[in-house]
């Protein structure tokens, strides 16, 4: 069901969020919440953006993690389950991208499933790359290492 048009979002940047928010929000849209991940990421984020409606009930979010330079990253786009296709998660990285640009980042990074390409790319303006990707936990050169 998608939200009325009339409704009102706010978006906040480091908006305080709760543990059990970002769980109900995760639930919203299928997924499996982890709960306590919210207060371990977040200390290691440049910022992110909360959406909420005027009850306050968090409908959206977005993580910018970076390099402490140049680089930042965007991170578990979410939106809630039932305010889905109503322009909030654009809304979500403009104000990540340009939060981002504020505290001197060049570039900002994504990645995503190949069914989020219309999104990323018509949306919110991203173009496409080359990039590599290992995944640490299954790739036996790295699983179990103990990093020397």
């Amino acid at each position: 069901m998608k939200p009325p048009a009339a409704a009102k979002i706010t978006y906040r940047w480091r908006d305080p969020i709760a543990d059990e928010e970002m769980c109900d929000l995760v639930l919203s849209h299928g997924g499996s919440p982890s709960p306590g991940w919210w207060p371990r990421i977040s200390r290691h984020s440049l910022g992110w953006v909360g959406a909420r409606d005027t009850h306050r009930l968090l409908v959206g979010f977005v993580n910018v993690a970076w390099d402490g330079g140049d680089h930042a990253f965007l991170i578990d786009t979410k939106t809630r389950g039932d305010h889905q296709h109503s322009g909030i998660g654009r809304e979500l990285v403009h104000r990540a991208a340009a939060a981002a640009a504020d505290a001197g980042c060049e570039w900002l990074h994504v990645d995503f499933t190949p069914d989020l390409a219309p999104f990323y790319f018509d949306a919110c303006g991203f173009r496409s790359t080359e990039a590599g990707l290992i995944h640490l936990r299954t790739d036996p050169r790295y699983s179990g290492s103990d990093g020397s």
